[in-house]
């Protein structure tokens, strides 16, 4: 063909169906016999479960059946990452509540207004317990206040111990980092519905996999599985929270399977925000740098919140470790990491899952150290940066980076912010003794994408119309996969966009997959499906060389999409005659494994105004320059370098969950928790170098998460650099004007020596 259709931007196909509210989500479907649940929640942080009276409310009209504990028929939950089995839980809470929110009792009803109020019936006595809130004490002490069977409500791992660590400094800079909990606020909360009325168990569940999903329900269950099939319909969001299954999803389905009939679970506003959090990590950090600005050695004691049952949350520093060093070439590293169970919701994932972490620490600690040795922050990144001749290579604690030129991505954001007459502008302004401080913050980051797993299924068919159908095992959930992989497709076979049919996301139409999380959809699936077209293409190639009296290797796809003869005009076939040539169907399916991890990067940069009476932050510019290799679609890169800016911003200035000291939340409603709109950012400039990879055959990297990671840094160190002449250094997340006033106002004190945590 002429051109290749990758690299071009192309809309989304998927957009027109969600524009006009034709997509079915969950909470749209309803089938006959449909029941409601709903959910009695604990109202307290810590407590035994003394006693549950449900007889008044298992009397109330329209009341089928109330479930506690006892009755729901599941002992436990099968946990999707097992850290301790102490830390295991049921589909309700059996005896012990230890965070406000967690399940005790499931009513289900014809209605949900039946529901609740039977709900309001349930009468459940509580013993108050202690509450533990402060995970750094926690880890301190070891004591057992959740888990007193386990003897300790915390872990610790210690990695051997780097000799002489510091010796090659000349100076040790030393910061504590506090990562805030943040909610993940989907457009579309929770939701399963599950249907024992069929061959199968059916559950539509708004998950990023079916398939993890699926064996995660059976599990619980007891069941093989394939007697339950597992559908994502459309998926309102998804950023890591989704997943996997959840207790809910459990107690559902078992409740269905009871009583023979369909039940349905939406999740209000308000749970979701007492119960799908992430991030809450404290990083203690030393960074050892020379006196001509080399980073040398560094140190960090991450400290995690982890919840109430500790499971992901308390995995993901495994990952911060790997990308512990960012861009830079720090040879002697040592990182140790602990979690402390405490009385907050359970810890899960977020945009880009222990990742923003990792960048977040080493991004300040970069500009605190600039700051220390009188160095420009762009400059002193220079010095440090890993050369684009260094890759491949393998970092001290085992990140294997594929390719990377990071100050390609710097000089590009630099040149598109006009970052030396900025800080032109910030000088003048300082000297005119203007209030409305400038500040300008950057980010140099690197991630990684599909870190777990390099394997996906895929499928690619060709009908006798001449039409196709590609299936893939990763799941879409607001991301363009349909687009994006049905244009791999038509790149390959010259199969016009709009007759290619796309499948994805039900374990009956798909036989297995990974679902999506880590960024790993366009490299893992685009590549399996890369795999597959090319199988179909030799398969027919064979089949035209034949037809044609030619030989297969002068076939080749023309540009009107049919399979002729190179050099010779009108010796061709269409995809009709290929496909008929045969008895048996053009279909290749396949399992399609690439070669590592890819790691992404870039640099962002954002230009703030901090009004120094009143602490607030206004954005005035935001620069990203993310490279993910290859670019399959431009148009669907930038929409999701948009969303990640967003993110960053949202944790940098206005997110994050609160609790009281007897643990209530008190950001239960979106006029609690500070979700920013698009009417609190500025506008975004975003661009893309491209690396590409050798891993696979597309060359391409993950982008879903990498505009998440390098955002929050970047705005950070804008606000302090705005104030740095002030002599401030340190701003906990998020900044708001609170927190920024204050920090103005005690700037003249002596700053509070950082004590290593006690482990």
């Amino acid at each position: 063909m002429a051109g290749s259709i990758l690299g071009t931007e192309v809309v989304r196909r998927e957009d027109g169906t969600l524009l006009t509210g034709e997509g079915r989500f969950t909470g749209d479907l309803r089938p006959d016999g449909l029941l409601q649940a709903h959910f009695v929640r604990s109202p307290v942080a810590h407590g035994e479960i003394a006693g549950i009276d449900i007889g008044a409310a298992a009397e109330r009209p329209g009341v089928v059946a109330v479930y506690t504990a006892e009755s729901i028929g599941v002992d436990q939950v099968k946990p999707r990452f097992p850290l301790d089995p102490h830390f295991a839980r049921g589909p309700l809470a059996s005896g012990r509540v230890r965070f406000v929110g967690e399940p005790v009792a499931m009513v289900v009803a014809g209605t949900l207004a039946a529901a609740q109020d039977a709900a309001d019936e349930i009468m459940v006595d509580y013993e108050p317990l202690p509450v533990s809130m402060d995970a750094e004490a926690a880890v301190a002490n070891g004591a057992a206040v959740l888990f007193p069977e386990r003897g300790s409500d915390s872990m610790f791992r210690a990695f051997d111990p780097v000799e002489g660590l510091h010796d090659e400094a000349d100076r040790v800079i030393t910061g504590r980092i506090v990562h805030n909990r943040m909610a993940v606020v989907p457009m579309e909360t929770d939701a399963v519905l599950a249907d024992p009325t069929g061959e199968q168990l059916t559950l539509w569940v708004s998950t990023q996999g079916a398939h993890p999903t699926r064996a995660g329900i059976a599990d619980s269950l007891g069941l093989d599985h394939d007697q339950v099939r597992v559908i994502a319909p459309w998926v309102g969001g998804g950023f890591g929270a989704k997943g996997g299954w959840r207790v809910e999803h459990v107690a559902v389905s078992a409740a269905a399977r009871q009583l023979g009939r369909p039940v349905v679970w939406n999740e209000t506003r308000a749970e979701n925000l007492i119960s799908m959090q992430a991030r809450h990590q404290v990083h203690y950090v030393r960074l050892g740098v020379t006196d001509d600005g080399r980073m040398v050695s560094l140190e960090v004691v991450v400290l995690v919140d982890a919840g109430a049952y500790p499971a992901l949350g308390g995995v993901l520093p495994t990952i911060t470790r790997v990308m512990a060093t960012g861009v830079y070439g720090i040879e002697q590293v040592q990182f140790d990491y602990g979690l402390a169970a405490t009385n907050r919701a359970p810890l899960g994932a977020f945009r880009g899952a222990g990742r923003p972490q990792a960048t977040l620490t080493i991004e300040r600690m970069a500009d605190l150290a600039a700051a220390e040795l009188g160095i420009d922050p762009v400059e002193f990144r220079r010095r440090n940066f890993l050369a684009p001749e260094d890759f491949p290579l393998v970092t001290p604690t085992g990140g294997a980076y594929d390719t990377g030129e990071y100050a390609k991505a710097l000089d590009r954001a630099c040149d598109l912010v006009g970052y030396d007459d900025l800080r032109a502008e910030q000088a003048a302004r300082r000297a005119a003794g203007d209030p409305r401080r400038l500040g300008i913050g950057l980010s140099s980051y690197v991630e990684v994408t599909a870190p777990t797993g390099q394997e996906e299924h895929a499928v690619v068919e060709v009908h006798p119309d001449g039409s196709a159908t590609v299936s893939v095992g990763t799941s879409s959930h607001g991301q363009g996969h349909e687009t994006a992989f049905t244009m791999i497709v038509a790149d390959r076979l010259g199969i016009d966009l709009d007759r290619i049919a796309f499948v994805q996301a039900d374990t009956a139409l798909v036989a297995r997959g990974g679902g999506t999380g880590g960024s790993r959809s366009a490299q893992l699936g685009g590549s399996a499906i890369h795999a597959a077209s090319m199988e179909v293409l030799d398969i027919a190639r064979q089949r035209a060389a034949e037809l044609l009296e030619a030989s297969t290797d002068d076939i080749v796809v023309t540009d009107e999409g049919r399979l002729g003869v190179a050099g010779v005009p009108g010796a061709a076939v269409s995809w009709e005659q290929v496909v008929a040539a045969a008895d048996e169907p053009l279909r290749v399916e396949l399992d399609h494994t690439t070669d590592g991890a890819t790691f992404p990067f870039g640099t962002h940069i954002c230009v703030v105004e901090v009004d120094t009476e009143t602490g607030l932050v206004t954005l005035r510019r935001f620069v990203a320059v993310d490279d993910a290799g290859n670019l399959l679609n431009p148009l669907i890169v930038a929409g999701q370098q948009h969303g990640g800016v967003a993110s960053g911003i949202g944790q940098a200035l206005y997110e994050y969950v609160a609790y009281d000291d007897h643990g209530n939340p008190l950001t239960t409603g979106l006029a609690d928790y500070a979700m920013p709109s698009a009417a609190e950012f500025c506008d975004f400039t975003v661009d893309s170098t491209i690396t590409p990879t050798h891993l696979n055959p597309l060359g391409v990297k993950g982008i879903g998460e990498a505009a998440t990671i390098g955002a929050t840094p970047a705005v950070q160190n804008a606000v302090i650099d705005a104030l740095s002449d002030l002599g401030i250094r340190y701003i906990d997340l998020p900044l708001t004007p609170e927190r920024v006033w204050s920090a103005i106002q005690s700037a003249d004190d002596p700053p509070t020596a950082i004590a290593w945590p006690s482990l």
